[in-house]
């Protein structure tokens, strides 16, 4: 039977793989984690799991061979606060423990496909998979561009002298179910849903970086195409690289906060222009302490992809914010 691994498996993405997995009837997982914020249980209560692993555990047991045979792991555990600023906790746990991990794996003819971000982009302005556009804002950038530099010179510029997959997914602005426990770093959605709800608008920044008020875009990606991909990696085993996972769409943050009102409001779906006259999206002043460390512009360069063989359609903001709101209403917002 097989046996998969996800770290991170309680967090938003390593929750929904797992959820995917068992879909397919795969549950003969092994779920990794840290759960001193015990209400992250809540992502695996409805998930069928083997094992469970505390984190500080795991890594030397898996080094041992303690786990027997694995086909494969999904790397999502790592410190994703991109306002973190203890540079130490963040090497630690997203680039020490990493390449342990892909030691480990090799050794055990394990696969390893694993999070990146687009964090490592930072202030660049073209968002291709080679070194000169890598250019991160901050230490959790930093700490994933290292990874995947470390990467780069073991296994070579697109892991071509790996023996076994492996595989890194850049991801974009993920948004979906699963993410209520992530607080300040959950998505625009997310928030932007429960300031309908609270508030009867929701709130978006106005000029900064040579936008206007809210048209500073991102390309936000809908978490089941982010898990659609991931498994679609795990039935090809021959590619191997690192991967931009984004929608390929750059869409401002007007469009998101638009799709929440005309989710949540009753009557017919109004206008941008209309929403905010109305009141219901309100711009509120840029803040200091994101100036200077904040990606105004993002859009996921598909090609590495699309030439790996994986051509899974990206939902567009429009219909995926409309998707994950029906779910929080139906999930009292979590």
């Amino acid at each position: 039977m097989t046996r998969i691994v996800v770290t991170g498996a309680a967090g938003f993405i390593g929750s929904n793989i797992v959820k995917g997995l068992n879909a397919r009837g795969i549950d003969n997982v092994i779920a990794v984690d840290d759960l001193t914020q015990g209400d992250k249980f809540r992502n695996l209560a409805d998930l069928r799991i083997a094992d469970y692993v505390d984190a500080t555990d795991f890594y030397d047991a898996f080094a041992r061979g303690h786990y027997g045979a694995v086909e494969a792991v999904f790397h999502e555990g790592a410190c994703s606060d991109t306002m973190e600023s203890d540079g130490q906790y963040m090497m630690r746990n997203n680039f020490t423990l990493s390449c342990r991990l892909f030691e480990a794996c090799q050794q055990q003819r394990a696969r390893l496909l694993y999070a990146s971000s687009a964090a490592t982009y930072g202030g660049s302005e073209t968002f291709r998979e080679v070194p000169e556009f890598e250019r991160p804002l901050n230490v959790y950038g930093y700490s994933k561009l290292l990874f995947d530099q470390w990467l780069r010179r073991a296994v070579g510029t697109t892991f071509e002298r790996a023996p076994v997959q492996v595989a890194g997914f850049r991801y974009f602005n993920v948004y979906g179910p699963r993410e209520q426990h992530k607080g300040r770093m959950a998505s625009v959605a997310f928030h932007q849903f429960h300031q309908f709800r609270e508030q009867g608008k929701v709130k978006l920044f106005g000029d900064y970086g040579g936008y206007g008020p809210g048209q500073q875009q991102r390309d936000f990606v809908f978490i089941d195409d982010v898990v659609a991909v991931n498994l679609w990696f795990l039935d090809h085993p021959q590619a191997s690289g690192l991967f931009n996972l984004g929608s390929g769409r750059a869409q401002p943050f007007n469009d998101v906060a638009l799709a929440v009102v005309n989710s949540l409001r009753n009557g017919p779906a109004l206008t941008l222009m209309q929403a905010a006259d109305e009141g219901l999206i309100e711009y509120v002043t840029f803040p200091d302490a994101l100036r200077g460390k904040y990606q105004c512009y993002t859009q996921a360069d598909l090609d590495a992809l699309r030439s790996s063989g994986c051509d899974h359609a990206f939902a567009d903001v429009q219909t995926g914010v409309a998707a994950y709101v029906r779910s929080l209403a139906g999930s009292d917002g979590r």
